[in-house]
């Protein structure tokens, strides 16, 4: 059985909401390690095979998988029927894989450099701009409710799961907005959050 090394209330929360929504959360083992957390808290957990401590990660078999959006396309592929995914030689293929390597070579480091007030012209020559982000979005969205159509996907997972965590950064444009709000108003990920925040409640006052 693979197994998701994971952090609660992580960036790879958003893999546990995947999980939930393909309904396959029983065919991964996943095992809560630790991690240092951008506060300072935290620390690196042994049991984490991942080489520099982070989460998630996937190990299946002698097979590793890092980053969330390698992750995301493991995972669909391997549960193609779920419908979450677009698998090789659908006509969506290229379009699904291309939001998923957006996200991770573009949206998430502008992010990033956005909240960490870094702004320098090599930087945003190479990345781009937050509001060159919305745009791309935007396009998309003005026309559809989904990144890829009329249908929830897990490009529509990850793309708007920074905006479950910093709603600061939900930006102005109506489609973006309401897009946002379809997304965090899936049963899955507020089954997923709900227990999170249960389980750090827990901790907190034990």
């Amino acid at each position: 059985m693979p197994t998701l090394f994971h952090a609660p209330n992580s960036r790879s929360t958003s893999i546990l909401v995947l999980l939930e929504e393909m309904g396959v959360a029983d065919q991964i083992d996943v095992v809560e390690v630790s991690v240092i957390r951008n506060d300072g808290s935290g620390a690196p957990d042994p049991r984490n095979p991942h080489p520099e401590g982070k989460v998630p990660y996937l190990v299946d078999g002698t097979d590793r998988v890092r980053e969330r959006g390698a992750i995301v396309a493991y995972l669909t592929d391997m549960f193609p029927d779920t419908g979450l995914g677009r698998p090789v030689g659908h006509p969506q293929r290229g379009a699904f894989l291309s939001w998923l390597f957006y996200y991770q070579g573009v949206m998430e480091p502008v992010l990033v450099l956005d909240w960490a007030k870094i702004d320098h012209p090599a930087v945003t020559g190479t990345f781009r701009t937050l509001d060159t982000v919305f745009a791309r979005l935007s396009e998309t969205l003005d026309a559809q409710p989904y990144l890829l159509g009329d249908d929830y996907s897990a490009v529509d997972l990850l793309l708007s799961s920074p905006f479950q965590w910093i709603p600061d950064a939900v930006p102005d444009q109506p489609s973006v907005r309401a897009w946002i709000d379809r997304c965090a108003n899936r049963p899955a990920l507020k089954a997923i959050v709900q227990k999170e925040l249960a389980q750090a409640t827990a901790v907190t006052s034990a």
